[in-house]
């Protein structure tokens, strides 16, 4: 939707579901429109984008959540701007659980990001360009550190907590490739954004490295001070997101909280998904439920009669934590039983991410006493989308409803 008036645009915000507004830096109306256009999106927490040669006039002025001198390839542009709308449900997300607790008897305070310099892993064959670009990242107070090899990349990860990572491209982003499955199949790694930095021009499947677990693609003539800046903007947003979840981290003991997993207690989720669902209705946003239920097979059978799976749900309700995004919500409904809430996530968006926790999960294997194969656990999983007019219970219901059919189906294949 395009408008050449901040009129038009505030018409188009207030008729339409937009979810972010980019603006021509030399526009005339520059300085208002921003907060303009975030009040006409109503309860919508609006991304405000500056694009144009003229940004850098605009440092000391409106407030904007990214600043672009040049015009992205349309791919990286949409990437962009689904990173800041995904960080501004994050706050919408946020403010419902501190209204949430609030009710239940608890605060919920994130307080302050870590004020030490943002920590950025390198990892990539030396070359001049990205000596470059890891002077950038010094320059602007980052710590940066080296790997050479992605062996060493994995041992500096195990050792060091990171806020974001670059990788090398070479000519067949093989090692690149390498660290980032590692890392997406490592509950501690999992969420670390990693970038991209192309060697070379050439033909390369954009959406294939998005999938791959990639935050930020930066093509071969992108200039270091712009990686750099969209790498410390990752950054950032990554060390903001681990202040809320130590926020949560730290409610375990308020009381309300499952206190073995750090999951929402049934009760808890039950109140929460309501206001959840109200407020994606206010704010037009999707909002889908996923029910993950551990499956049957004889090697749970084996271990459930030894109590050997119930000592294992602890550590399973926790990689299910680590494991969401900041914004969604999972909780544990009953010893065996997960849900979670996916705030702005259509259906099939969520089963793919329930079955991708599920799947990451099914990779560990659990104890199971003296002489005994450890076991692995497996989930059915159900879900279901937020319908116009349906309330939290209902499409909860649908999603167990959803889970049950799953397991018929698996039950009856041949």
């Amino acid at each position: 939707m395009t408008a050449r008036s901040g009129a038009a645009a505030i018409t188009a915000l207030t008729d339409l579901t937009l979810e972010a507004a980019i603006i021509d830096a030399g526009h005339p109306e520059i300085a208002a429109l921003p907060e303009a256009l975030r009040r006409a999106a109503g309860a919508r927490r609006l991304p405000v984008i500056a694009l144009g040669p003229q940004v850098a006039a605009l440092a000391e002025g409106a407030v904007f959540d990214l600043m672009m001198a040049r015009t992205p390839h349309p791919a990286q542009a949409a990437l962009r701007i689904e990173q800041l709308v995904r960080a501004a449900i994050v706050e919408e997300e946020f403010r419902v659980r501190q209204a949430t607790f609030a009710l239940h008897g608890a605060a919920l305070d994130p307080g302050l990001p870590d004020p030490s310099p943002l920590r950025v892993l390198i990892a990539g064959a030396p070359d001049h360009r990205f000596i470059a670009l890891s002077n950038t990242l010094l320059a602007e107070g980052a710590e940066v550190v080296a790997a050479p090899t992605p062996y060493t990349a994995f041992d500096y990860l195990h050792e060091t907590r990171f806020d974001a990572a670059v990788l090398w491209g070479a000519p067949d982003h093989a090692p690149a490739l390498s660290i980032a499955s590692g890392m997406k199949r490592n509950t501690r790694l999992y969420h670390i954004p990693l970038a991209l930095y192309l060697r070379s021009e050439g033909e390369i499947n954009l959406s294939e490295l998005y999938n791959r677990g990639f935050s930020e693609v930066a093509s071969a003539h992108t200039p270091e001070p712009e990686a750099a800046s969209r790498v410390l903007a990752l950054a950032r947003t990554h060390r903001r997101h681990m202040a809320i979840r130590k926020a949560l981290e730290a409610a375990r003991g308020a009381g309300i909280m499952d206190p073995s997993t750090g999951l929402f207690s049934r009760n808890l989720f039950a109140s929460h998904l309501g206001r959840v669902a109200e407020m994606a209705t206010a704010r037009r946003r999707p909002l889908s439920v996923c029910v993950l239920r551990v499956a049957e097979s004889e090697a749970l059978t084996l271990a459930r009669s030894g109590g050997w799976l119930d000592r294992a749900m602890p550590q399973i309700g926790s990689m299910v934590s680590r494991l969401v995004r900041v914004e969604d919500t999972a909780a544990r409904l009953a010893p065996e039983v997960f849900a979670l809430a996916l705030p702005a996530t259509p259906g099939p968006a969520a089963r793919l991410a329930a079955e991708r926790i599920a799947a990451v999960i099914g990779c560990t294997a659990f104890d199971a006493g003296t002489d005994r194969s450890p076991f692995v656990v497996e989930f059915s999983v159900g879900v279901a989308e937020l319908q116009p007019g349906e309330g939290a219970g209902s499409v909860l219901e649908r999603a167990s409803s959803d889970l049950q059919a799953s397991r018929a189906a698996l039950t009856e294949a041949p």
